[in-house]
């Protein structure tokens, strides 16, 4: 019987530690190859290319790993996967381990996401992991015990259709636990930093901090965070709000 097939991006880049890490740590459970970027891709959301060429090159092979990287986005990289380099479709896609949590809105700009919502939409279960921590140095040993466990699971039992997960993980040496939840409910309060460059024209550099707008709220991801947990968030892709849908089907009538 063949290995499970397991494939592995992430938008920091293929020199990132968080992806050595979980590749280190899931080889025992299959195959592994890797397509990632070769440089920090963060904040892309499901961009993908089309308007210059994308190239990748073998970065390293060794027994049930090889590795390749990418001139463009985690989203590039998961199609040119499945669609150039693999020759069977995988078992699994993994995304990560993100250097920056991906909890509450940021699922939405995060190239990780993107790189797992584009797995998805191909039926193929798909897992972002992602660890509180911005430190290129971080300690990622918790966030890949969590990371292997989570990943056994999916292979022994799998996802729902067109289900994908987002895992957020606190850093911290002894974590209590993992806990199904929400996407909190927040938003980020932005502003554009002004600064002038050598000639004197102005550039801008986005900052700004996250807003929990429900912080009582005790079963989202950013409540189990915060409490220690790791957060698991199921995802879909299908965008609908089937409640709206039937709420304005008089509108089919009333707008001619």
């Amino acid at each position: 019987m063949k290995r499970p097939l397991i494939l592995i991006t992430n938008d920091d880049g293929i020199e990132a530690r968080g992806i050595h890490s979980l590749v280190d740590a899931v080889r025992p459970l299959g195959d592994i190859v890797v397509v990632a970027p070769d440089g920090p891709r963060s904040a892309q959301s499901s961009a993908i290319t089309v308007n210059t060429h994308l190239r990748f090159w073998k970065h390293l092979e060794k027994d049930g790993l090889q590795m390749y990287r990418c001139n463009g986005t985690p989203c590039d990289c998961v199609k040119l996967a499945l669609y150039t380099i693999l020759d069977r479709q995988p078992d699994l896609i993994l995304a990560g381990i993100n250097h920056g949590t991906n909890s509450a809105i940021n699922v939405l700009y995060s190239g990780t996401m993107g790189a797992v919502f584009e797995g998805c939409t191909e039926g193929i279960p798909a897992i972002g992991f992602s660890l509180d921590s911005h430190d290129p140095r971080a300690d990622f040993s918790e966030a890949v015990r969590y990371a292997v466990r989570i990943t056994e699971k999916v292979l022994k039992e799998g996802l729902p259709k067109d289900i994908c997960l987002n895992v957020n993980i606190p850093l911290g040496e002894q974590l209590k636990g993992m806990r199904v939840c929400r996407q909190c409910y927040g938003r980020w309060n932005e502003r554009f930093v002004c600064r002038q460059d050598p000639g004197g024209n102005n550039y801008y550099w986005l900052t700004g901090e996250f807003i929990n707008l429900e912080p009582d709220a005790v079963d989202t991801d950013q409540y189990a965070m915060d409490h220690g947990y790791v957060a698991i968030v199921p995802c879909q892709v299908d965008f609908t709000h089937y409640p709206t849908v039937q709420q304005l089907s008089h509108w089919n009538e009333e707008i001619k």
